[in-house]
């Protein structure tokens, strides 16, 4: 491991300790350290607030490294699960629990489970029609249009569910998709680890793999590389990370594809293992800082992760094409 990998990982974890605790003091009420500590008449306040920062950090693991798998799985760096129209399909997921679910009384960690097990089944789906759509497609730019054809798909069928749909159900599905950090519950955190882990485990199994498979398939299965085992754990990974934020913070827009991309820029070439420790840890910071802006501001969360991604990706196409 070089000094300048350790030095840039170093800073990072300091950016994102100094991002943490300007969160945790971001809002309309100034706290102090009881608050957060003992049972003060801020407390609740404060747990929540604690709450925000724990999905962020738990976002800014997930969301990039699942376009992390998928841009080095098709080899595009414009893959990613807004993109290819992942999100889209969780975010469709979701919108056919909430309107389809509201009359009934489940409770609450129930009521979560089935908000992920929704999202990610639908997820899971597109991840595998991509794969096989994947074999088809000659030229890989084809593969981000049928992702965008996807994405519209998806929209039209939401923007028909919520021409239909009773009010209530039609504001909570606004206030979801507007990605309100704010209102992620503490059994709904618990829920989101656990899929965090699954999902950070089977992509610690896919790393040795992928480095095989960038090397070519030829090469990849004659180390013993098993493709078939690879397609598989980067689907369920990719699905499992990117469904779950998507289930309790609403479409998070191109983080997946423009973490990856500025951590190629500030350090490459690198390892997987290292760009993929990169990727969590710059995502975690700028997840937070995400956060902080939408705290200041009152802006929602999804739609400063598009303002700030747009341009990024713009510009990525731009230098792609540049002659």
């Amino acid at each position: 491991m070089s000094k300048k990998f350790k030095i840039l990982c170093l800073l990072l974890l300091i950016a994102i300790l100094s991002a943490t605790v300007i969160n945790l003091n971001t809002g309309f009420l100034s706290l102090n350290l009881n608050d957060f500590l003992g049972e003060a008449a801020n407390s609740q306040i404060a747990e929540i607030r604690v709450n925000r920062v724990l999905v962020m950090l738990l976002a800014g693991i997930s969301i990039p490294t699942s376009g992390f798998l998928m841009q080095e799985y098709f080899q595009n760096p414009l893959a990613g699960p807004d993109i290819l129209g992942i999100t889209s399909i969780a975010s469709l997921s979701v919108a056919f629990y909430i309107f389809f679910s509201y009359n009934i009384d489940l409770p609450e960690f129930l009521q979560n489970s089935f908000l992920s097990l929704s999202s990610i089944a639908g997820s899971f789906v597109l991840m595998l029609l991509l794969l096989s759509m994947s074999k088809r497609f000659t030229d890989k730019s084809h593969l981000i249009i049928f992702g965008f054809l996807i994405s519209a798909f998806a929209g039209a069928i939401v923007s028909l569910l919520q021409f239909y749909a009773e009010n209530q159900s039609l504001k909570n599905y606004v206030l979801w998709s507007f990605g309100a950090n704010n209102m992620v519950s503490r059994s709904q955190i618990y829920v989101l680890t656990l899929l965090v882990l699954i999902g950070s485990f089977m992509s610690f199994k896919s790393i040795k793999p992928l480095i095989g498979n960038s090397l070519g398939t030829a090469y990849a299965q004659s180390l013993g590389v098993n493709l078939n085992h690879l397609k598989l754990f980067i689907i369920i990974a990719s699905s499992l990370l990117s469904a779950s934020v998507t289930a309790f913070l609403g479409p998070i827009l191109f983080v997946g594809i423009i973490v990856p991309h500025f951590c190629r820029l500030i350090y490459n070439p690198a390892k997987l293992w290292q760009q993929w420790g990169l990727n969590m840890l710059l995502g975690m910071l700028m997840m937070m800082l995400f956060s902080i802006i939408a705290e200041k501001t009152q802006i929602p969360l999804n739609v400063i992760s598009s303002l700030f991604g747009i341009p990024v990706i713009l510009t990525m196409l731009l230098k792609q094409n540049k002659v």
